[in-house]
């Protein structure tokens, strides 16, 4: 096998930070798709990369960043723009685990813009942010372009999807000195808008060659044609037990009424789509993640570009409307060799989609269900984040040593801004919140509780 120095034949330091970032993922070496974006992004040419959901993208692209950052440079250096807020934080957070010792900052619709305009004031070397919000930020001049060399688009598809082609080309367009375009997408792209002002680019296409979910992932359709179609969901998810599942709808006001169906029958979920707000949003899928819930409800855009679990079941409970959606969805779930199953629930006057590309088999549910236990996780909610210079090494000495807490009681802990979340066996979270309740972080008195 090559070594990662041979492949890419980098100098000394650079091998060093390489070996650096790896280590501070765990991994003893990158996949086919990182090490060819590495080998490409070296050409002066522009770079397309297609490569499916789940397949390691955002470290592909960033590996490249860092190694056109100037440590000497002044300013943004490097935009990357992203089609909604959770990707937007997730790439900081991957960025920042790198450990490269430059600056990274992100900003997008729903966050505070004093707290956005105080992080640009002392200008990170690398700016991730939404469309509209960062033509907000240009706007104002709250950053300046001119240092700014290398611009990513990330899911770019997705982002013309959602209508942010006017932003883009704005932001774009303000963009005079940039020498390196790189372009990822999860799908296929026939032709690059002009306003990208991508020419001639080198293209790295893997799509087509992931196929563990063709191996791994069981196809299922469930008729609803004499019932409810919310009633045979529930048998559905009584069914799954304790599985973590994805529940697809193509509308807000879907899964809002889902919600409310498992909320009468008792059943822990969350739920997901783009009418929440972010504080709302970003708790559901820290639940999610942490393992609180074992079961989200969305709309399609949880199904591309979110940082969460490896999910055993996909459910569309509305079907998906084109041959992409449906495979974005299913590509939530049967990664890393992992195994899932895809489930298309259908009402009486739905049929299967045409552009299937194989005839999923048909499930028949029992007549009778019982309903899944509690998750064996509560999340406890601490109103202090980084802003208040906390950090997760603090809560994890609070709640070990004040909360009386094993090691294998506690679970993820998520530090944000202004909050903290910490997954707790559920059987200790009583207990716990006894002994801690007036305790302090950092010298200050803050508010404890589930959340």
């Amino acid at each position: 096998m090559r070594t990662l120095r041979t492949f890419l034949k980098y100098s000394p330091e650079q091998h060093f930070m390489l070996q650096k970032i790896l280590a501070n993922f765990n991994i003893t070496a990158l996949n086919a798709m990182q090490l060819a974006a590495l080998d490409a992004a070296k050409k002066p040419n522009d770079l397309v990369l297609l490569s499916p959901t789940g397949s390691g993208k955002t470290l592909g692209f960033l590996l490249p960043v860092v190694h056109l950052l100037n440590a000497d440079m002044d300013g943004v250096q490097a935009l990357i723009i992203v089609p909604s807020r959770e990707l937007a934080i997730q790439i900081e957070q991957v960025f920042k685990q790198m450990g490269t010792g430059f600056k990274v900052n992100c900003c997008y619709g729903g966050h505070d813009t004093k707290t956005e305009r105080n992080n640009l004031s002392q200008a990170p070397a690398v700016l991730i942010g939404t469309p509209g919000r960062l033509a907000y930020h240009i706007r104002r001049g709250n950053f300046h372009t001119e240092n700014i060399h290398t611009l990513v688009l990330d899911e770019f598809d997705k982002a013309l999807e959602f209508g942010f082609q006017e932003d883009m080309s704005f932001i774009i367009d303000r963009l005079r000195r940039i020498e390196k375009r790189i372009l990822t997408s999860a799908t296929d792209m026939r032709e690059i808008p002009s306003f990208t002002g991508i020419s001639n680019p080198t293209e790295l296409n893997f799509l087509d060659k992931s196929s563990p979910v063709e191996t791994t992932l069981q196809l299922k359709y469930i008729r609803a044609d004499d019932a409810d179609k919310l009633l045979v969901l529930y048998k559905l998810i009584c069914q799954l037990q304790s599985k973590t599942a994805l529940v697809f709808c193509n509308h807000r006001e879907a899964v809002e009424r889902i919600g409310l169906l498992l909320e009468e029958k008792g059943l822990a979920h969350g739920i997901f789509h783009g009418g929440m707000e972010q504080l709302d949003r970003e708790r559901a899928l820290i639940k999610f993640r942490n393992g609180s819930h074992r079961l989200l409800i969305t709309t399609d855009l949880a199904s591309r570009g979110l940082d969460i679990p490896e999910i055993e079941a996909v459910i569309h409970y509305q079907l998906p409307a084109t041959l992409d959606v449906y495979t974005h969805r299913n590509g939530r779930t049967a990664r890393m060799n992992a195994t899932g199953t895809s489930y298309l629930l259908l009402a009486a006057n739905d049929h299967l989609p045409s552009f299937l590309p194989e005839k999923p088999a048909l499930e028949v549910l029992p007549e009778e269900v019982t309903r899944p236990g509690k998750s064996h996780w509560m999340t406890l909610y601490i109103s202090a984040g980084k802003k208040d210079k906390v950090n997760k090494m603090d809560i994890v000495g609070m709640l070990l040593k004040k909360g009386n807490l094993a090691k294998e009681e506690l679970g993820l802990i998520e530090v944000l801004d202004y909050a903290s979340y910490a997954a707790v066996r559920s059987d200790k979270m009583n207990a716990l919140l006894a002994l801690i309740k007036n305790e302090k972080i950092k010298n200050k008195k803050v508010k404890i509780e589930v959340s």
